[in-house]
């Protein structure tokens, strides 16, 4: 089952679950050179095989702003 992103708290949140931590930390690498490209960079942590991420806009408040969703398309997409 894929999760969905979910709005709550002023964040979108989605945690993510790959085989091991090699495909952990590569899906974190394009996350980061997507994110680098788009200048809008996510919070997020890592354990063993999951990422957890957390999306806001900080310039705007940390509130969840277009920005957000474009680069949560974008991180979908990566997979």
């Amino acid at each position: 089952m894929v999760s969905m992103w979910i709005e709550e708290n002023n964040k979108l949140t989605k945690t993510f679950t790959f085989k091991d931590f090699s495909e952990a930390f590569g899906f974190m690498t394009r996350v980061a050179l997507l994110a680098e490209k788009l200048n809008h960079h996510p919070t997020w942590t890592n354990t063993w095989n999951t990422v957890a991420i957390e999306l806001s806009t900080h310039d705007a408040g940390n509130i969840v702003t277009e920005k957000d969703k474009k680069l949560a398309e974008a991180i979908d997409a990566l997979l």
